[in-house]
């Protein structure tokens, strides 16, 4: 039986184990939307992103803060499988090479589509961005709702977490962080 399959029987499962019934028209073709949803939901796991910033470094002899902020993104939490929503801000400041701008995104985004938890993912970017750029620092601030917490649990609705990951001079500078944070801070929701 091929992997597709199997998915698709286990959608089949799940959709009886809650009571429905797998044959009435609505649901018949239930289980492939499920399995292509997945598909692209979890792509991350087929890219890597230092091949994706690879694709595009330009030699610069910028040395001044780049910030892309805002990056929408959507994510599944990996206790749960349910729906993380958020933006992720990211930064860095150039050491002899620059990366397109779209690639940042996208970057984001192979990570944002793994099973995830948001503390890791802001970690993943960050290290992901610093090993291929070598640039003299990167800040990667993510703000974001957990359908676990608002659908299930606690029910805490319209609650966000933020989470940051620093490395290079904004670490070890306070102006440099201080200036990111700035940036940022009118993106953050209240």
């Amino acid at each position: 039986m091929s992997k597709e399959l199997e998915f698709e029987n286990s959608v089949k499962n799940i959709l009886e184990y809650i009571g429905e019934d797998v044959n009435r028209e609505g649901l018949e073709k239930t289980p492939s939307r499920v399995r292509k949803a997945f598909e692209f939901m979890c792509g991350g796991y087929k890219q890597n992103p230092e091949d994706i910033i690879n694709s595009a470094l330009f030699t610069s002899s910028n040395d001044e803060m780049v910030v892309i902020k805002d990056i929408e993104f959507y994510s599944m939490c990996e206790h749960h499988m349910l729906p993380i929503i958020g933006k992720a801000h990211v930064a860095y400041i150039p050491d002899g090479k620059v990366v397109g701008l779209s690639k940042i995104p996208r970057v984001v985004d192979v990570f944002a589509r793994r099973l995830q938890i948001q503390e890791q993912m802001t970690e993943q970017i960050c290290d992901a961005l610093h090993k291929a750029l070598n640039p003299k620092g990167v800040a990667v601030m993510i703000d974001a709702r957990h359908m676990c917490m608002e659908m299930r649990g606690v029910e805490k609705i319209c609650s966000t977490t933020v989470t940051s990951a620093l490395r290079g001079l904004f670490k070890k500078d306070k102006k440099t962080k201080d200036e990111f944070l700035s940036i940022v801070n009118s993106s953050l929701r209240k």
